[in-house]
């Protein structure tokens, strides 16, 4: 029966031409030839890459639809998007998400050592006006970026300011507003160029009211909250092939209700009252003739993240403060060496260090005393690493090979007053190879073998004490994560249909999970400790198609399956996302843009135990769902208008896992004024 259903959501999917959500028009199989990724091999052509990729451009006047990453994300093929609250949003790649998927800024990992396994809200600490495109590696990315990367890595580009040969200022000014005020936001750009400098800064403020949902969910509240960000980045040309890039990201948002908590688990007040985060680097580039060192790239970044919780209980007086402060200091280096126009590689060394800083304050609001008390981690924790890595690219004929090896050294230290010190020490190796075989001018097919890790990191370890009903241990001998992944895939990419589809299979071990210690009581609790104990598997396949209808029409949709389970419990792994994808029907025309778009997914009853006691899951899982909707764009001299129509048929839907439920019927509108 299984079978027999995926036949006929497939014939759906092949036949609907009118159906649409997704916001993005999937510019990546219009051009599928000429796309070039930049990852820390070399820039090579979409065709030529020896594993799954989706690259999405953004330009400031296409956010009508979307309002964060995570959203613009959201019917992406092969990313699967979950919101535990309207603040947060996390994206799962293979399966996986949390501190089991990577992120990157240009180049600089974002991903820092309280990173918690499960969903988070760390993507949407990044404003998505400041991004100009995003690369999603599924299934690769230790090799080339370190820790993390079991699911795959998230790459994001920022816009960076053009020379030009005259000088000249520029700027944007954009304004954009959803019904029953779920969203007003301000975006303010300015530009200078020269021949040897280029500035661009941009301010963005952003009031979110609750969010509507959909046929009788009505407003959700709380669940509004503010935002204002700011980025500036400077770039100078010191000499002919020599050149600085400086980059600097704030982010704020404050007072983002966890609305699922307040609804479902009985608390008065539960919120983050402040998340600040802040991204800082200076990128030297330095080119050369020399065949040995082509390119020498030398960057320095500094980071530093600020989140405050308050929570509050009905029926009590014990009002709780938490704070956790991370500072990031971080280098790498980057030798590019090119012997023959054949021969390619990169010889490098990464170097990060985290300093986390945690407090507790609970206060009796009825006598008013307060006590400082040890917070989510220990204080003054520190996590650094380590890593050298040699990556190679080889063009053979009609073949195309990838392959690389890194080693990487951590060094984790904790000291807590009811355990002692702690002291960690972890290595990891890890490998990847890869090959594409071009068949003919338009079809290709690529297999790629890719080694994975995660290092336990201080979340892993510092969760020391009573924590829900339970007494966690700190165990001093937690070894990394690890995780093969198996990709095999066909490219086609003619004039007028492109295809791109693959199988994957992840083989995970040495997965950290919680164990009770037999006959083992704090003070009548029961003792856990974090162990290497578990096994599992995630396989499913991905595919993307294009259809050149006309010069004008165009039909872009992908679908993704996944499957995983934890062999150890002989049990569904958790949070697997349902089957899910996203097709839309464009039309273009001189200045005018018109889209229909529809996204779906299935429904999700294959749950782990863990996904049933899940409060935002239960026993009987999430329900399917399709969302439809339309977009139209049109330019005016200097002026450029977007209206859009949201869940035209009002669905009531939430993506698995998630903690609120998705917009309702509703619209938004966006003005940008080029100066």
């Amino acid at each position: 029966m299984r079978f027999l259903r995926l036949i006929c959501i497939l014939g759906l999917f092949k036949s609907s031409i009118v159906f649409a959500h997704k916001w993005n028009t999937d510019t990546a199989y219009l051009n599928l030839d000429t796309i070039v990724v930049k990852n820390r091999i070399v820039t090579t052509k979409k065709n030529w890459i020896p594993y799954s990729i989706v690259q999405k451009s953004l330009t400031e006047d296409r956010s009508v639809l979307d309002r964060s990453i995570p959203e613009f994300l959201m019917g992406v093929s092969g990313v699967f998007v979950q919101k535990t609250n309207h603040g947060g949003g996390s994206a799962f790649l293979r399966g996986l998400t949390g501190n089991q998927t990577l992120l990157i800024l240009d180049g600089v990992r974002i991903n820092n050592a309280t990173f918690r396994y499960g969903p988070n809200q760390y993507l949407n600490t990044i404003d998505l006006y400041s991004i100009q495109q995003i690369d999603v590696y599924k299934g690769t990315g230790s090799v080339e970026y370190g820790s993390d990367a079991i699911g795959g890595t998230i790459y994001l580009q920022t816009s960076l300011p053009n020379f030009m040969d005259q000088k000249k200022w520029s700027g944007k000014l954009l304004m954009k507003h959803t019904g029953d005020q779920m969203e007003n936001t301000v975006r303010a750009v300015a530009k200078y160029s020269s021949t040897n400098l280029a500035i661009q800064t941009g301010f963005t403020s952003k009031k979110f009211g609750d969010l509507v949902g959909g046929n009788g969910v009505g407003k959700q509240s709380p669940s509004g909250y503010n935002e204002d960000a700011m980025d500036t980045k400077i770039r100078l040309r010191l000499s002919k092939n020599n050149s600085l890039i400086y980059s600097t990201q704030v982010l704020l948002q404050r007072n983002v209700p966890i609305y699922h908590k307040i609804v479902l688990e009985q608390f008065k007040l539960n919120e983050i009252k402040k998340q600040e985060k802040q991204i800082h680097y200076l990128k030297w580039e330095k080119l050369s003739p020399n065949k040995w060192w082509s390119k020498l790239q030398l960057t320095q970044s500094y980071q530093y993240s600020h989140e405050e919780r308050l929570n509050q209980k009905n029926n009590t007086s014990i009002y709780k403060k938490e704070k956790d402060l991370v500072q990031t200091h971080g280098i790498s280096l980057d030798l590019y060496s090119n012997p023959s126009n054949k021969w390619l590689f990169n010889t490098g060394i990464d170097y990060y260090k985290d300093i986390i800083k945690s407090q507790l304050i609970e206060q009796n609001l009825s006598s008013g005393v307060a006590h400082i008390k040890r917070g989510l981690y220990p204080n003054d924790s520190k996590y650094a690493s380590l890593s050298i890595f040699h990556l190679h690219k080889i063009n053979v004929d009609k073949w195309h090979l990838e392959l690389g090896a890194r080693w990487n050294h951590f060094n984790i230290q904790m000291f807590d007053s009811t355990i002692g010190a702690i002291k960690l020490m972890p290595n990891a190796v890890v490998g990847n190879i890869g090959a594409t075989r071009q068949i003919n001018t338009d079809q290709y097919i690529y297999t790629a073998i890719s080694n994975g890790y995660r290092a336990p990191n201080i979340d892993d370890l510092g969760s020391l004490g009573i924590v829900d009903f339970r007494y966690e241990m700190p165990v001093k001998n937690l070894a990394p994560e690890k995780s093969i992944n198996y990709e095999l895939g066909y490219k086609l990419n003619s004039k007028k249909i492109k295809i791109d589809v693959n199988l994957f299979y992840c083989n995970l071990k040495d997965i950290i999970s919680r164990q009770r210690m037999p006959g083992s009581l704090f003070n009548d609790i029961p003792i856990y400790a974090k162990k290497n104990t578990e096994k599992a598997f995630i396989k499913g396949f991905e595919t993307n198609v294009n259809y050149v209808i006309t010069k004008q029409i165009n039909w872009t949709a992908n679908m993704t399956f996944t499957y995983g389970q934890n062999v150890s419990k002989n049990e569904p792994m958790r949070r697997i996302p349902p089957l899910f994808g996203q097709q839309h029907l464009s039309w273009g025309k001189s200045n005018l843009f018109i889209q229909i778009s529809h996204l779906f997914a299935g429904k999700q009853t294959r749950l782990a135990q863990g996904d049933i006691d899940d409060n935002r899951i239960g026993q009987f899982g999430t329900p399917y769902w399709n969302l439809f909707n339309i977009y139209m764009k049109n330019h005016f001299k200097n002026i450029t208008l977007e209206i859009a129509g949201l869940n035209l048929l009002n669905e009531k839907y939430k993506t698995h896992g998630s903690g609120i439920y998705g917009m309702g019927k509703s619209y938004s509108i966006l003005v940008q004024y080029n100066l």
